[in-house]
């Protein structure tokens, strides 16, 4: 009959209208970080024509920089390791809405203990050995030290944002106390470091890649995190307290054990970070390891709004930023740090797009009614 539909796509239109809404109320996520990363590169512009700098110069150098070449691509993904990392450190306790921003602490300590645990099997235990056991020193410092985060805030009310952020400044002391005194390699004079784990103790590069190994790892640990935080049931007893932290305590839900849990996980991901830089880039425990990775870490969170997957591609564009750095210092006589104020700029802006979530009905239709 003419005018009649079929009852299967009668069936089938309720289904498409929930999808619909679904893509919708998703595409709120891309946009706004989208406006967002826009918005602060009009307004660097604006810094750079003050300057008398051209912005379009500017974009040239960061593309040549960051993913111009096989050589850029070296450089962006050496740094995107580190930054999936530290990012992942803020995200998994942002679950639970707690903002964490001492990554890198987790991360030089994490460093620091990897190479410390190394040293006294260097000459007499297997390269494998000698690894893994940096790889757990690493993830247990940087768990620890975050978690101590976790449990003064759920033990103790203490703000774990100021707490986590002045134990950077503590990890930073304790590294460089020791690799300036008890543990620095009388062989180098110039720099105060410990002691090279050796080359034998090194990973290597992914073929193909020319990058090493850290990569791979931090994309795997990011799905399996996603997996953790949206599969499980420990990820949805920490969305249900990252909603409401006194329901999820009358619904019986171990809240300080969730805290700490988080807080330690996210901790051994910053830690690992550390391992990494050490036994892929430094091969030994120096102030090179307070190299910003952690507190960059927290606008990739940030921009990726807290999702494991997201923190990849993310993470990438600004480790081309950072790798394209040294190029626009050199071709436009700007400081190494111009880059630093560009992440600023995207900072705060992000900060202030968080206004618009839910104000756009486009983005927040209301579904079928029954």
């Amino acid at each position: 009959m003419t005018g009649t539909a079929s009852p299967a796509s009668l069936l089938d239109r309720p289904a498409v209208a929930d999808l619909v809404i679904r893509l919708r109320r998703s595409a709120e996520y891309v946009v706004i970080p989208a406006f967002a990363l826009l918005a602060s590169a009009g307004l660097f512009s604006l810094f750079l024509l003050a300057i008398g700098k051209s912005p379009a110069q500017f974009l040239e150098l960061v593309w040549r920089g960051g993913f111009g070449t096989p050589f850029s691509w070296r450089n962006t993904l050496t740094r995107t390791a580190p930054l999936i990392l530290t990012a992942l450190c803020v995200a998994i306790p942002a679950r639970l809405g707690l903002t964490i921003i001492g990554g890198e602490g987790a991360l030089v300590l994490g460093g620091f203990a990897a190479a410390v645990v190394a040293l006294p099997m260097i000459g007499w235990a297997p390269s494998p050995l000698v690894m893994a056991t940096m790889v757990l020193a690493a993830m247990l410092a940087g768990g620890l030290w975050i978690g101590a985060v976790g449990a003064l805030r759920h033990g103790r009310g203490v703000n774990e944002t100021i707490a986590s952020l002045l134990m950077v400044y503590i990890a930073v002391a304790i590294l460089n106390f020791f690799v300036e005194g008890a543990l620095r390699d009388p062989s180098d004079p110039n720099k105060p470091s410990t002691t090279a784990i050796g080359r034998e103790n090194m990973i290597g590069a992914i073929p193909g890649l020319d990058v090493h190994w850290g990569l791979a790892a931090a994309v795997g640990l990011a799905i399996v995190l996603h997996v953790l935080m949206n599969n499980t049931t420990f990820g949805f007893a920490a969305r249900i307290a990252g909603g409401n932290l006194r329901a999820a305590k009358a619904q019986g839900l171990p809240v300080g054990g969730l805290i700490v849990a988080a807080c330690a996980i996210a901790g051994a991901c910053a830690g690992l970070a550390g391992y990494f830089e050490v036994a892929a880039i430094h091969g030994k425990a120096n102030a090179s390891l307070a190299a910003g990775y952690g507190f960059t870490g927290i606008l990739v969170a940030f921009l990726a709004r807290h999702s494991p997957l997201a923190i990849v591609p993310v993470a990438i564009f600004l480790g081309g930023l950072a790798a394209a750095g040294g190029l626009v210092q050199r071709r436009m006589g700007l400081p190494d740090a111009t880059v630093l104020v560009l992440q600023g700029l995207i900072f705060v802006v992000l900060l202030v797009s968080e206004t618009f979530y839910g104000r756009f009905r486009i983005f927040n239709p209301e579904g079928p009614k029954t």
